[in-house]
């Protein structure tokens, strides 16, 4: 697709051969699926089984919780390539190019900062305390280890004649894993992008924010049949 004459840089379209990094949460995955089972098995049955106003009930229930599960558990993920940001989050889509990106945050949330000063969550890499905790253990062992002189899980690590620990025999057993927790190894990689390419010409532009009406409203939609049902009791 070619770009017309009178476009400048900032506006053209992200290059098509950029291919996206894509982040999501497996466990927000697995259980949305579940969650989605659950729900129409229920659902289902009280449609067919259902007496009186089970059926309307159970209908407009439906109506408005899929959407919400699929919201909170299918829909959130982070696209990154070379010139923008994409945030997927339950009810919006924002776009940011990388020149339009102040910074990266992580505390009790990792959140994207605006250069007009809006922060947006990043729904698809929730923080994990424990995981965190896990990590600096393992930093904490590891640098313990190295100070002793010794290989990770207390082996001593002096060199064999190949040049590698025990006479070059593979230590098993030995603890091993990321030196970071998983997310906050996504969010040092999007912090790599961003000091890379926030000066690029490409990844210049506007932000935008589009409202996702597509699940917004069948949920209103169900919230309103679920009210009308039980105000008519």
């Amino acid at each position: 697709m070619t770009t017309p004459a009178h476009q400048s840089p900032a506006s053209q379209p992200p290059v098509p051969g950029a291919k996206d990094r894509i982040y999501r949460s497996p466990m927000a995955l697995a259980g949305g699926v579940l969650l989605l089972v659950v729900v129409c098995w229920l659902g289902i049955d009280a449609l067919v089984k259902g007496r009186d106003r089970a059926p309307w009930l159970a209908l407009a229930g439906m109506i408005l919780v899929i959407p919400l599960v699929v919201a909170f558990t299918l829909r959130p993920a982070v696209f990154a390539n070379e010139d923008r940001l994409r945030i997927r989050n339950p009810f919006r889509l924002i776009t940011l190019p990388w020149g339009r990106v102040s910074g990266l945050r992580s505390s009790f949330s990792n959140e994207v900062v605006a250069e007009s000063g809006a922060k947006y969550q990043l729904w698809a890499v929730p923080v994990s305390l424990r995981a965190r905790k896990k990590a600096a253990r393992r930093q904490q062992r590891a640098a313990a280890d190295a100070a002793r002189g010794t290989m990770p899980g207390g082996r001593l690590g002096g060199l064999g004649p190949s040049g590698f620990g025990l006479g070059g025999f593979a230590l098993r057993g030995a603890e091993t894993g990321p030196a970071r927790a998983d997310t906050d190894q996504v969010m040092d990689d999007l912090r790599e992008l961003l000091e890379r390419r926030g000066e690029a010409e490409t990844a210049q532009g506007e932000p935008t924010v589009r409202w996702a009406y597509e699940v917004i409203a069948p949920a209103v939609a169900g919230a309103i049949l679920l009210a009308v049902l039980l105000a008519v009791g």
